[in-house]
C-alpha cells in the first residue's frame, strides 16, 4: 500500500479501533485486575507470615549463641520482656540487647515476638511470633521439646 493510498484511507475514516474494541480491551483488563488484586494480597499475607517464622527462628539462634557465650539463657526466669523489639539495640542489660548483641536482627516493624525465659530445672526458653499484616498464624518455638511446633 503506497502513501498515497493510506492517506485517502484516513480521510475516508477507515482507520483506528472502534468504541466497541476499546470497550473490550478495557473490559479484558478491568477482569485481569480483579483477578490479580485479591491474589496479590493473599501472597502478601503469606510473606508476612514467613517473615514471622523466620524472626522466631533468629531469635532462638541468638539465643543459643548468648547460651553458648554465657551458659544462661537471657533474661530472668519467667520472663517476658520483649514484645516489640526497636533496632539497633540500646545499651541496656536487658533482654532486648542481650538477644540483639547476641546476632538477632528483627525482618519487619510488622512481627510481634515474645521470648520467655522458662528455666526450670534445665535451662528453656520458648519464643512466639506472630505479624499483624499475616493471616493471623502465630509460631512458637519451645526449646525443650527442639524447636518449631
Amino acid at each position: 500500500m503506497t502513501l498515497k493510498n493510506l492517506m485517502q484511507r484516513r480521510l475516508r475514516g477507515e482507520g483506528g479501533f472502534t468504541l466497541i474494541e476499546l470497550l473490550v480491551v478495557v473490559a479484558i483488563i478491568g477482569v485481569l485486575v480483579a483477578i490479580a488484586i485479591p491474589q496479590y494480597a493473599s501472597y502478601k499475607k503469606q510473606a508476612n507470615d514467613a517473615g514471622a517464622a523466620m524472626d522466631v527462628r533468629d531469635m532462638a539462634l541468638a539465643a543459643e549463641a548468648y547460651y553458648a557465650a554465657n551458659q544462661v539463657y537471657p533474661g530472668t526466669i519467667g520472663s517476658t520482656t520483649i514484645v516489640n523489639i526497636v533496632l539497633p539495640c540500646g545499651t541496656t542489660t536487658s533482654v532486648t540487647d542481650e538477644l540483639c548483641n547476641s546476632g538477632f536482627t528483627k525482618a519487619t516493624h510488622l512481627n510481634t515476638l515474645v521470648f520467655t525465659n522458662t528455666g526450670g530445672g534445665l535451662p528453656n526458653y520458648t519464643i512466639t511470633g506472630s505479624s499483624s499484616g499475616g493471616t493471623g498464624k502465630t509460631y512458637t518455638w519451645d526449646s525443650s521439646k527442639g524447636g518449631m511446633q
